[in-house]
């Protein structure tokens, strides 16, 4: 796969440290460190108080701040970005992707604390091992589990070393800051002003000044300014809806041998009317939402999306009606993957029929929009927008599945004799596997119809996965191409995922614990994840799983297998009874563990990708279908750590 990118679009650097607006704390450029209070300003109307307030001249070339500026803080996934020139991480004794545990010791050289609790969060810390000029090498700081949306945190570098074991001085604008009180008029006086309640807070939590190489503040995004969006357009679209079902059209009915296919009888394409938020006509690629003066979308008189949908029948679904489920399909393709191999084993093996639309602004028809907004940070927006217009196109389609009205009163879902292939009184259900996985969270998390959902070699956060993936090469190519420095990068990603919060499960992910989501149910999932993933790094469903508080199947890895300390460490495990609620399960089918750094796993030391690996065992389908039927997680691996068989 190969991408052209306009000549317009490159050679764009960030700007860098120095110029109005900076923060004269880090020099390093012009939005570091990232995130932080001194790129916000005072709101009242905003439930976090702060509103994020980017300056044209901070931005990277090609984009505006406007998209960023509606956040009333940052994302609750943000990594942590300096630069400490010369650190050695092993000497400073910074808690590794290894050992998060180190992160919460007394003397960690790195401290992060939520103001609102008091408590200290943990993390990793890694250099960019992406990075070419070692004086532009990023030291990135990752939540071990996502930040509270609405907290403010603080966060303190302390004791740092270089490789020769000696401390690395604080830079010159920060120890000023941190000294005595500056007069009126030295141009750091009002940054030590706006630093000092984090210096005070730092001390009683005793992180002494006196050792500090830096410190700031940051305000997450509250779940309101992340979730209203969506919540906004699924509430219009179904208050408008009413009790009636949505309107479909059927436009293909394929009926199939048993020698054509032993598993699927019928196949049934066609088209759902959602009502569209975006502002073109029809919501075709590139479109943004259409926002009112509120912020918040709003539907162009008689706009709507054709949503295509295919649907997969097993044959048992003859002989007794089968549960329905939506399917969510991978990286940038489409509903057709509802007819891959695994899925047609799962809706044969288990009696359920299978549908699927288009992940629109991350289906195939979206590569050229996500090739360009991987050049033009300002063209960004296109990406996370429509896809939450995919997201209700899905929940018009499983409405429809289990409606009354709806499939079933079609006979392309009834026998010849007129019986329904779908048993509505079991409900909607959930299954998507990778990016269907990492996008299958959000749609959960505000389905009001679909209460539980698997998903399948999954994680979230995109900014930290990509990184991490195989996948990413050739959109890698991009950024090199438009954003040379490795540091820009970093920034640049941060930024894409303030906004692609709102299109992926790192935004969503405090409706899937204990709290719902306004007017929402709540939901548990199942994720089933591959040891050594090439694709989709588990480092990232580890996150997710802290985050919504998801229990492990132990023992999780057979002894010597992963390389941490305490490998999962935060996820409590599993009951020994059958449990009902969220859960992580580890499939290991013998490949080896990933990389330790911000790398994909590329190269024979790393075997071959086990990526596929759950979904096409039949031990994991089972696993999947107790828990779609009744919501319980069962250990099918007889108290032993779950394999796979290598695909």
């Amino acid at each position: 796969m190969s991408f052209l990118v306009s000549p317009v679009a490159q050679a764009h650097p960030n700007p860098p440290a120095g110029e109005p607006g900076c923060d004269p704390i880090d020099p390093a450029a012009c939005l570091l460190p990232f995130p932080n209070n001194w790129f916000t300003q005072a709101d009242w109307r905003a439930d976090t108080g702060r509103r994020v307030a980017f300056k044209a001249e901070m931005m990277p070339k090609g984009a505006t701040p406007d998209a960023w500026n509606r956040n009333d803080g940052f994302s609750p996934g943000s990594t942590l970005i300096t630069r400490i020139p010369g650190v050695d991480l092993g000497k400073s004794g910074a808690a590794p992707v290894t050992d998060v545990g180190a992160s919460l010791a007394r003397n960690a050289p790195i401290v992060i604390l939520d103001t609102q609790t008091g408590e200290r969060w943990p993390y990793w810390a890694e250099l960019d091992a992406n990075a070419t000029d070692p004086a532009r090498q990023a030291l990135l700081v990752h939540p071990a589990k996502n930040f509270v949306p609405g907290h403010r945190y603080v966060v303190g570098l302390r004791n740092l070393r270089g490789a020769d074991n000696r401390m690395i001085p604080a830079p010159d604008a920060f120890a000023r800051i941190a000294g005595r009180t500056l007069p009126r008029r030295d141009p750091l006086a009002a940054r030590q002003a706006q630093l000092r309640p984090v210096l005070d807070r730092l001390d009683r939590a005793g992180v002494d000044r006196r050792g500090l190489y830096l410190a700031w503040d940051f305000t997450v995004a509250g779940e309101r300014n992340l979730t209203a969006g969506m919540l906004r357009m699924r509430d219009d679209a179904f208050g408008r809806l009413g009790d009636r079902a949505p309107e479909f059209a059927v436009t293909g009915v394929k009926n199939l041998t048993r020698e054509q296919d032993s598993r699927i009888a019928r196949e049934v394409t066609g088209t759902v009317t959602v009502p569209s938020y975006l502002n073109r006509p029809g919501g075709p690629t590139g479109s943004t939402l259409n926002l009112g003066r509120d912020g918040l979308p709003r539907q162009l008189p008689g706009n709507t999306q054709q949503a295509q949908f295919r649907c997969e029948i097993p044959r048992g679904a003859f002989e007794a009606p089968s549960q329905a489920s939506l399917y969510g399909h991978g990286l940038l393709g489409s509903n057709n993957e509802v007819g891959g191999g695994n899925v047609k084993a799962m809706a044969a093996e288990h009696g359920i029929t299978f549908c699927a639309t288009k992940w629109i602004g991350m289906a195939d028809e979206d590569l050229p929009t996500v090739a360009r907004a991987l050049a033009d940070l300002g063209s960004f927006g296109a990406v996370p927008d429509r896809t939450q217009q995919g997201f209700l196109n899905a929940l018009f389609l499983g409405r429809d599945m289990i409606h009354e009205r709806g499939f079933t009163a079609n006979p392309a879902f009834r026998t010849d004799d007129g019986r329904p292939l779908i048993d509505i009184a079991k409900g909607l259900v959930y299954d998507g596997n990778s990016q269907g996985g990492i996008l299958g969270g959000s749609l959960i998390a505000v389905s009001q119809d679909a209460k539980r959902g698997v998903l399948g070699v999954t994680g979230m956060n995109y900014s930290v996965l990509l990184n991490r993936s195989s996948d990413f090469g050739p959109y890698g190519q991009i950024l090199d191409a438009t954003h040379p420095d490795k540091l820009d990068q970093q920034v640049v990603l941060s930024l894409f995922q303030m906004l692609w919060d709102r299109g992926e499960t790192n935004g969503y992910a405090s409706g899937l614990d204990h709290s719902p989501l306004p007017r929402t149910p709540r939901h548990q999932v199942l994720m089933q994840i591959a040891f050594g993933d090439h694709q989709v790094s588990t480092v990232t469903a580890e996150i997710e799983a802290r985050t919504i508080g998801a229990r492990i199947h132990e023992p999780a890895i057979a002894p010597g297998r992963n390389p941490d300390r305490d490998p999962y460490w935060g996820i409590r495990p599993l009951p020994r009874e059958p449990y009902r609620g969220s859960a992580l399960v580890v499939w290991d089918s013998g490949s080896p563990a990933p990389p330790v750094t911000n790398t994909p796993p590329i190269g024979p030391e790393y075997g071959r990708d086990p990526h596929s690996d759950p979904r096409n065992s039949p031990v994991a389908r089972r696993q999947k279908a107790e828990f779609l039927a009744t919501g319980r997680v069962v250990d099918v691996c007889g108290g032993a750590p779950c394999t796979a068989p290598a695909g």
